[in-house]
């Protein structure tokens, strides 16, 4: 994984000689994708050069990219990742995920479908393993009942998780979201029915585009992308929530990724303490006293079980 750098200047329009101009990558198929120019706010889609460089792309990937006989874009090449976000597949492959991205921007509705705990923790732990920022994004405050959305909300902010109340609707929370992408690059990760769309509309990106089959060689299997752009910080949507899995790990790493368990841990009688049943364990003691919400130990637990070795 590479660290941040510069990222060759997203909003540099110009056009080289030979007809080369930048774009970012939004979503990607087999031997395609879909672009968007630094000077236009419409994606294209946009064939892959035979032999270009870097020829696996992913979302975030600032490339140049040309049109042939007034129509037909093809991207030459894929300029330098300042970051790159990986993980392994169940069979140890290496998979990239998003290129040039700093922040995971999580969409949770409060009900609606039911808020999903153990969802939002483990891809806090994903942020946190892969070394990037989270976001948290809750939605349908107003059809959860009063006072649900300032608890979730007071929950993910008492330990450090900025967490931001939307209501694309009315526009609550829009500017807020808006100051908050200004300055990052974020991935959007949620599960279906959240609202991703209302919050896409409320900003006024770009909506859905079509599938790839027609421009890439072989079967496509990405067929939606969505980019919002403000100054230097852009959000892409992200389809399939479920790449977004923590790499198998013992369970005293698995617990490190969960920020309020990292110092009661280290009281805990035995070292290599897994903190589900053993004796005198420092961090199930903490959540008897409500140090840990209920609710962050269990998702803890269930990924231990389930996922750490």
């Amino acid at each position: 994984m590479d660290g941040p750098g510069d990222d060759h200047g997203l909003d540099d329009l110009r056009v080289s000689e030979d007809g080369l101009r930048r774009a970012r990558v939004i979503a990607v198929g087999r031997n395609a994708a879909w672009i968007v120019a630094s000077d236009e706010d419409e994606p294209r889609p946009a064939s892959l050069r035979k032999g270009a460089r870097h020829a696996m792309l992913a979302p975030g990937d600032l490339v140049e990219a040309q049109t042939i006989d007034g129509e037909r874009v093809v991207i030459d090449a894929v300029l330098p990742r300042s970051f790159t976000l990986v993980r392994r597949t169940g069979g140890g492959r290496v998979k990239t995920m998003a290129a040039n991205v700093d922040t995971i921007a999580i969409v949770a509705a409060l009900v609606d479908p039911p808020l999903h705990f153990t969802m939002i923790d483990g891809l806090l732990a994903f942020a946190a393993q892969h070394d990037v920022a989270p976001l948290l994004l809750l939605t349908k405050a107003d059809l959860a009942g009063e006072g649900a959305a300032d608890r979730v909300s007071g929950l993910y902010r008492a330990i450090g998780v900025p967490t931001i109340v939307l209501q694309p609707k009315t526009g609550r929370g829009i500017d807020d979201l808006r100051t908050q992408l200004a300055a990052r690059r974020a991935l959007l990760v949620g599960n279906s029915g959240v609202g991703k769309s209302s919050i896409f509309r409320a900003l006024g990106g770009i909506g859905v585009v079509g599938d790839l089959s027609r421009f890439g060689r072989g079967r496509q299997t990405t067929s939606t992308a969505r980019l919002f752009r403000l100054g230097d910080g852009f959000l892409i949507d992200s389809p399939g929530i479920g790449e977004f899995t923590l790499d198998p790990m013992p369970a005293t790493e698995l617990a490190w990724l969960f920020p309020e368990m990292r110092e009661p841990a280290r009281a805990c009688r035995f070292a290599n303490c897994r903190h589900l049943s053993e004796p005198d364990c420092a961090v199930r003691a903490a959540v008897e006293t409500g140090t840990i919400a209920p609710s962050r130990y269990a998702s803890y637990a269930e990924i231990a079980v389930e996922g750490a070795t």
